[in-house]
C-alpha cells in the first residue's frame, strides 16, 4: 500500500461526504417531485370525479325536467281530451241523427216522386 496523508485522506472524507449529501438532496428532491405528482394525480382523479358527479346531476336535472314537461304536457292534453269526450259525444248523436234522416229522405223523395207522377197523370187526364 502506498503511504497517505492524513491531509489527503481528510481531502477525500470530504468529498465524499459531499457526495453523500449531493446524493441524498437529489433523492429527496425526486421524492418530492414522485409526491407532486402523485398529489397531481390524486387532485385530477378528484376533479374528474367531481366533475362526473356534477355532470350525473345536470342529466338527473335535465331528465327530471323533461319528466316534468312531458307530465304537464300529458295531463294538459288529457283535460283537453276530458273536454272534447262531451263536446264528441254531441257530435257523434248529432251524426247519427243526421244520418237516421238521410235515411229516412230518400224515403221521403220517392214519395215525393210517386205523388208528382200522380199529379202528373192527373193534370194529363184533365187536359185531354
Amino acid at each position: 500500500m502506498l503511504p497517505v496523508h492524513s491531509r489527503q485522506l481528510g481531502n477525500v472524507k470530504g468529498e465524499l461526504l459531499k457526495l453523500m449529501k449531493k446524493k441524498t438532496a437529489d433523492c429527496q428532491l425526486w421524492h418530492n417531485v414522485a409526491s407532486t405528482e402523485e398529489t397531481k394525480e390524486q387532485n385530477n382523479s378528484r376533479l374528474t370525479v367531481m366533475a362526473e358527479r356534477g355532470q350525473k346531476r345536470e342529466r338527473k336535472k335535465t331528465k327530471n325536467i323533461k319528466i316534468a314537461d312531458c307530465q304537464t304536457t300529458c295531463h294538459n292534453v288529457a283535460r283537453r281530451e276530458e273536454r272534447k269526450k262531451p263536446k264528441n259525444n254531441e257530435i257523434a248523436d248529432c251524426q247519427t241523427w243526421h244520418n237516421v234522416a238521410r235515411r229516412e229522405e230518400p224515403k221521403k223523395t220517392e214519395e215525393q216522386r210517386d205523388s208528382r207522377l200522380v199529379r202528373q197523370d192527373v193534370s194529363r187526364d184533365l187536359s185531354e
